[in-house]
């Protein structure tokens, strides 16, 4: 039983860590830039202004699978635990959490496609200076945990049977 509850307990700190990841502004920083996936705010005298990417001449398709996969990683990881705590009341031993497993697996392989793309394509804001934000450490954070949480499934899933 206190597995379990751990289980919950990483699965929900996973999925909060996933939407400050995908919802904050602090994937690339500099001292008076913050840039995400969805946009740029630059501090002017003492007010930050919103710029959309697409103006600031962003590559539009790879923007789109960072911003696509983070939602779908977000999506996945909530579905895995509400499919998990279905599955502890509805299935027996030995049929539990391999959808659960696989579901997580697919929010994990979703999380290391946005980042790894968003590292990959936007290597040009080092010439701007600064570095990656904590929302970007973040969503590899939970790349992590989420592998951990989909390991986990399986193994528990071969314990059951």
């Amino acid at each position: 039983m206190l597995i379990l509850a751990g289980i919950v307990l990483l699965h929900i700190t996973t999925i909060i860590l996933l939407l400050v990841a995908t919802l904050d502004n602090a994937w690339w920083m500099t001292d008076t830039m913050s840039t995400d996936m969805w946009g740029r705010w630059l501090l002017t005298g003492s007010t930050w202004q919103y710029t959309d990417l697409k103006v600031l001449d962003y590559p539009e398709e790879y923007l789109q699978v960072v911003q696509a996969t983070s939602i779908l990683a977000c999506i996945f990881a909530i579905l895995a635990l509400f499919v998990f705590v279905a599955q502890l009341f509805t299935l027996g031993k030995g049929q539990r959490f391999t959808f659960s497993g696989i579901l997580q697996m697919i929010s994990c392989l979703c999380i290391m496609i946005a980042v790894s793309v968003y590292t990959s394509e936007f290597q040009f804001h080092k010439n701007l200076g600064g570095g990656f934000g904590h929302s970007y450490v973040l969503a590899w954070i939970s790349f992590v945990l989420t592998f951990v949480l989909a390991v986990t499934y399986i193994v528990l899933r071969k314990k059951s049977e």
